[in-house]
């Protein structure tokens, strides 16, 4: 690398976070990437990936358990990532270790991450990483969210992120001149990192989908994202004096993915991709002698068949879960593992939970109304456009339905006994609920029990497969007001 008259130099990070598998974006980073490689030719690049590039919700990434993502890294050029909790909560450890082992060219990072059995970092993961560009050694170190329970039930150790930072910081910190972290941590701890810990020169930024046009300069340390699903994509210029081993000045900015073209490699890995996807996911489930309908905003067959697998799946009395997980019916005829995906996409899991009954029933009354129906929810692992009505199972609930509203309901049944406001119950649901998502009362349960790494569409399949409970599922858990008539003719 040629070292300019005054002793400086340059070092140009490209990054991208929160891709989510958002394939039509990808050939037209790894345009940009090849462009800013060709117009800064003369300076160090480092090319770095902030987790989440992963999501199951894709044909193509599902359908080859995650392989076409790292083939595009492969032939974009990243030189690192650190996996973000859609990498770490949607795969076991064999798939990861099948996944970056065998496919990665690149070194994933994960600082806080350790294998609870041996305590250490697995093999196909490094603690931190040092890297040569140029004249420059510029230190890696990768944190991903702490969503300790979820990771426990997975096999992993998540620690502390400001602990682990403040550790790898220090210990790092004389051996490079330049440090990186690469946090799959959200905004506010991206804020706390900068203020509450010296040495750190960047922080590339993830996980809250928030974008930086400008960067934040905090303290000495600049704090850099890239939105989300990749509409942009970063760079970040640091200028180095190689005499007293400082740096002399940093910048950065974001690049609309709008302005670019595809890159015609990155599109045939991709088409090729989808056809194996395509292929992979084309096993037959179940054959359905007739349609099961859904209706976000009423009562409906698929909707009953989930809540009443969900129940089942977790031992409960009581099963529940938002209409709006589902984004459409079932025709008659084959299931596919492709049709579940399509109508199913989110990595959400089942969870068991212990709930007073007034909870409950706050939740129902909220669900009979439009604004909770309507309500669009973003992230959390949902991956519909509305909250829809709750589906139930393990219950009746008669209703009112022009009375006042969370007024609504005249009676509810757990079997054949009344809902009792201050008893307790178990109940099967999602693990959105617990987050204080859609349903507020649904979160203030205790002795929860997540079920990974299961997802929502792998009980659905196991419900279809088995077929016991299709003709239950047609039968009605709403009745409007003295049961005269079911939600649903």
């Amino acid at each position: 690398m040629t070292i300019n008259h005054q002793s400086t130099q340059t070092l140009r990070i490209l990054h991208t976070n929160d891709l989510h598998s958002h394939f039509e974006q990808m050939p037209k980073i790894a345009s940009c990437f090849k462009e800013l490689k060709r117009r800064y030719a003369g300076e160090a690049i480092l090319t770095l990936d902030i987790g989440d590039h992963m999501d199951r919700m894709r044909l193509e990434t599902e359908g080859t358990n995650g392989s076409a993502n790292i083939e595009v890294m492969n032939a974009t050029g990243y030189e690192a990532m650190v996996p973000g909790n859609n990498e770490g909560l949607t795969y076991d450890h064999e798939s990861l270790r099948e996944l970056f082992e065998k496919h990665a060219l690149f070194p994933v990072i994960g600082s806080n991450i350790e294998d609870t059995l041996t305590g250490k970092t697995p093999g196909w993961m490094l603690p931190y990483h040092l890297i040569r560009k140029g004249e420059l050694t510029v230190g890696l170190i990768g944190l991903t969210v702490a969503f300790t329970d979820y990771y426990q039930l997975l096999g992993w150790d998540v620690r502390d992120p400001m602990e682990s930072a403040a550790w790898w910081v220090d210990k790092l910190r004389p051996q490079c001149d330049v440090l990186i972290v690469l946090s799959h941590l959200g905004i506010r701890y991206d804020e706390r990192l900068a203020e509450e810990i010296d040495g750190i020169d960047v922080i590339l930024g993830a996980h809250t989908h928030h974008l930086l046009e400008e960067p934040l300069l905090i303290r000495n340390t600049l704090v850099c994202a890239a939105g989300k699903y990749g509409n942009y994509a970063g760079e970040v210029k640091v200028e180095v004096d190689l005499t007293q081993r400082r740096i002399l000045r940093m910048s950065g900015r974001v690049h609309p993915m709008s302005e670019w073209e595809d890159d015609p490699v990155i599109h045939e890995i991709l088409s090729r991709n989808m056809e194996l996807g395509r292929r992979a996911l084309d096993i037959h489930v179940a054959e359905l002698a007739g349609p099961l309908e859904l209706d976000w905003y009423r009562e409906s067959a698929l909707g009953n068949l989930l809540a009443s697998a969900l129940r089942r799946w977790m031992s409960a009395e009581i099963g529940l879960v938002n209409a709006g997980q589902l984004l459409r019916g079932l025709a008659a005829g084959p299931v596919t593992l492709g049709h579940l995906l399509a109508i199913c996409p989110g990595p959400i899991n089942p969870c068991r939970v212990k709930l007073a009954g007034d909870k409950l029933r706050q939740a129902l009354e909220e669900s009979l109304l439009p604004e909770f129906q309507e309500k669009p929810i973003r992230g959390y692992g949902f991956r519909g456009e509305v909250l829809g009505m709750l589906c139930i199972d393990g219950m009746t609930v008669r209703y009112d339905p022009e009375g006042e509203p969370m007024n609504r309901i005249t009676e509810a049944f757990i079997g054949d006994e009344p809902l009792e406001d201050r008893r307790i119950y178990s109940v099967g649901m999602i693990d959105m609920f617990t987050f204080g998502v859609g349903y507020m009362s649904l979160s203030e349960g205790s002795d929860v029990e997540y079920l990974l790494p299961e997802l929502l569409r792998d009980i659905l399949r196991e419900e279809l497969r088995l077929g016991e409970h299709l003709e239950e599922a047609e039968e009605p858990r709403w009745y409007p007001f003295a049961g005269k008539q079911p939600l649903q003719e």
